[in-house]
């Protein structure tokens, strides 16, 4: 009588899976064929201290791939790994204007300088070249704008359009993210754009306003339709985006609070649309100013009125600054509308971003808490406060240094008399 063979304990994968074993050095290798770049298909390798890790990592190779997705690898080219990240990666957790803004980086910049050399022979040095050229070469040329418009190079007399220090390290920024992942995936042993070093762009220079022309500007708004926009803007920081994606329901003007969490943008696919706020941090809750409750409590009156003279014509979708007809605000359009009430109230122009700054520089020159004025403005880190607004800080050291000069100054016809008791507050 045949005794059945008894069943294998080693477990099967389905056709096309791929295989995953330990290898001597105790790490587990999967492998398997993916889609590779020039429509090909390619065995890759990818590793992992557990199996599960390593057959998850192949399990995501071979799923973009079905998507129809080329998977790179390190002897891929950085262009076609630069493509693979963007579309089979960072498109799951980018936001779509930031996404737009790498397609760009990497569009412009990153695929005609690194894009034909090969992932695993990137250097360092690859790197800071590349990086040193950005600095230097006119963009018009770079970008052969020239050749079309018959102008700057292409008659020689360039016009030495070079890139912004802030945008050198965007790109910098870019080419660190991507290659980020690939060593997550084990597809370099190295980042080696960290090891390149770039120049820390200097701040934007913002101008804002003073005590008396923030005065004067709200003067001026007093009669404008928006006058609680400019209310909120300037009393208590918040950003373009988080006052036009502002709804009734986010505000208690009994307890006088405001939750913030939604932000306005404008995206290429959805056009006007409202969003979660970029950050965690930008997620706050804030306490209204009763001048903002006012003018807040006006503004859902005048607005009521409006909805009943428009009838059917009204867009109702809750927003607390909409359009005549209840539509979104468009952030072009308020940045029009700011810049002529500017104008009507005879002040310098400013962008509407430096209201954000003004508050912020106000409240540190009456005295309140760095801390404080983070979580009012929803910044990630005190740091990112603390560097925005250094040169306030640097006006009250001063200020305080002469405030501890005078006190320590002789008082009196007696110089040994002690100095008469500060007050505390």
């Amino acid at each position: 009588m045949t005794t059945p063979r008894p069943a294998s304990s080693r477990r099967v994968r389905a056709n096309g899976d791929g295989t995953v074993y330990q290898r001597k050095d105790s790490r587990w290798e999967a492998a398997g064929y993916v889609l590779a770049p020039g429509n090909t298909r390619k065995r890759i390798r990818v590793y992992g201290t557990t199996r599960k890790e390593a057959l998850a990592k192949l399990t995501e190779k071979i799923a973009a791939s079905n998507r129809g997705l080329p998977v790179a690898a390190a002897d891929s080219t950085v262009s076609a790994y630069l493509t693979y990240w963007l579309d089979g990666v960072a498109v799951h957790y980018l936001r779509e204007n930031t996404h737009t803004r790498y397609a760009a980086a990497i569009r412009l910049h990153l695929n005609p300088g690194l894009g034909a050399k090969r992932l695993a022979r990137l250097t360092t040095r690859d790197v800071r070249t590349f990086l040193d050229g950005l600095r230097t070469t006119c963009q018009c040329c770079a970008q052969k704008r020239d050749a079309v418009r018959q102008s700057c190079c292409a008659i020689g007399q360039c016009c030495g359009k070079r890139l912004s220090p802030l945008t050198v390290t965007y790109v910098h920024a870019v080419l660190k993210s991507a290659l980020e992942h690939a060593v997550r995936e084990d597809e370099l042993p190295r980042n080696v754009a960290r090891n390149v070093k770039t120049t820390t762009p200097r701040p934007r220079r913002f101008q804002p306003l003073t005590a008396a022309e923030a005065r004067q500007f709200l003067q001026a708004a007093a009669d404008d339709r928006l006058h609680a926009l400019y209310e909120l803007a300037l009393r208590t920081g918040l950003r373009k985006g988080e006052l036009l994606g502002l709804h009734w329901e986010d505000l208690d003007l009994d307890r006088g609070t405001a939750t913030i969490h939604r932000s306005l943008q404008r995206t290429r696919t959805q056009g006007l649309t409202v969003l979660n706020t970029k950050t965690l941090a930008s997620e706050r809750r804030i306490a209204l100013p009763t001048e903002c409750i006012a003018s807040l409590k006006i503004h859902q009156e005048r607005q009521q009125e409006k909805r009943q003279a428009a009838g059917t014509g009204w867009t109702d979708n809750g927003l607390v600054f909409t359009t005549p007809k209840g539509k979104p605000l468009a952030p072009t359009n308020l940045t029009r509308r700011f810049r002529r009430l500017l104008h009507k109230a005879e002040l310098r122009t400013i962008r509407f971003h430096d209201l954000r700054h003004s508050t912020a520089t106000l409240l540190l020159e009456q005295g309140v808490d760095l801390i404080v004025i983070k979580e009012l403005l929803g910044h990630a880190h005190i740091g990112v406060t603390a560097g925005v607004y250094a040169h306030v800080r640097l006006r009250l050291q001063r200020q305080a240094i002469d405030t501890l000069g005078a006190a320590l100054s002789p008082t009196g016809d007696d110089p040994d008399a002690p100095p008469a008791a500060a007050v505390v507050r």
